[in-house]
């Protein structure tokens, strides 16, 4: 039987304290639940206003309110590259793992500006904005549990402009493949750019390491890899209704017969279970894990309380 496994609670509820910048600027949460409420309604209507006004969105305040209220759990430190060459465009930065520092893999990240012809045109660009904590603690696990992943196939969905999770598994498994995939384009050719740096540096351990655009929706995309993984992966990707049950359809599909699906996700609303029922519905079995990490779980409670 195919098993899905979700590790919710990847991501600490909205709390200010835990915010990149440390100090409390406009959009921060204030004490309580209403003064949080009122001030992440602040940071919603300024990013609105920016969005109309055609704006890149520059105030860092802002971008951590609007977009994410939580930096990261420290899993990985980053460090700026030098260029290779002067052909070479963006920021490069080493990421390396904190508990496990012999793996460290070089990412091209964005600079934190949305553009918004960007927005209004491209199919999802919310992994094009930053690497989610979900994905930080997705790559986590991959190193942790890396001997899992031997003489397998696998794929991850949705994993942005860098696919940090994916890349840790191709640089610290005996993996027979690793797929590399997001719906949206601009992150694809990011990731492209980023497999080619780190295979010229030598450092996979993946026989084969690769990317492509694939939306979940796309029937194309879907049937061209369909019964090929044997492990299928992605962090966060719940939150957009229309599409939770195409997320569904297509990890089923993409799987082999025993393959296994690793999902992990925030405890946001009520998505986590209405995608561990769609999943239920479609044949997995399903378990559930939350205290899967010390480090994790102390410094989820740390941020909760």
């Amino acid at each position: 039987m195919t098993e899905a496994t979700a590790w919710p609670g990847s991501v600490p509820a909205p709390v200010a304290r835990c915010e990149a910048g440390g100090g409390k600027g406009e959009g921060d949460a204030e004490e309580g639940p209403k003064g949080r409420r009122q001030g992440a309604a602040r940071a919603r209507w300024k990013l609105l206003r920016e969005v109309l006004k055609k704006k890149h969105l520059k105030d860092v305040h802002l971008r951590q309110a609007s977009i994410r209220r939580f930096a990261s759990f420290n899993l990985f430190s980053a460090e700026a590259c030098k260029r290779i060459n002067e052909e070479e465009t963006g920021t490069w930065v080493q990421y390396t793992s904190v508990f496990y520092p012999e793996y460290s893999v070089s990412l091209r990240c964005n600079n934190g500006l949305l553009d918004i012809e960007d927005v209004l045109t491209s199919f999802d660009n919310t992994g094009n904005v930053c690497i989610w904590p979900s994905e930080e603690v997705l790559a986590f696990y991959c190193l942790k549990q890396n001997q899992m992943f031997r003489d397998l196939a696998v794929c991850e969905l949705g994993g942005g402009m860098t696919c940090l999770a994916g890349l840790m598994v191709a640089i610290s498994a005996d993996v027979k493949e690793v797929l590399l995939t997001d719906g949206n384009e601009k992150a694809i050719k990011n990731v492209s750019d980023i497999i080619i740096r780190n295979q010229n540096a030598g450092i996979f351990k993946a026989q084969t390491v690769s990317s492509r655009v694939l939306r979940w929706d796309n029937e194309t995309d879907v049937s061209q890899l369909e019964g090929h993984f044997d492990i299928v992966m992605c962090a966060d990707c719940l939150f957009l209704d229309r599409y939770r049950a195409s997320l569904v359809d297509a990890i089923k599909r993409l799987l082999q017969p025993t393959g296994k699906a690793m999902v992990f996700a925030p405890l946001r609303g009520n998505t986590l279970n209405q995608f561990c029922n769609l999943a239920e519905k479609a044949g997995f079995s399903v378990q559930r894990h939350e205290n899967y990490d010390e480090h994790i779980s102390n410094f989820h409670s740390k941020c909760s309380s």
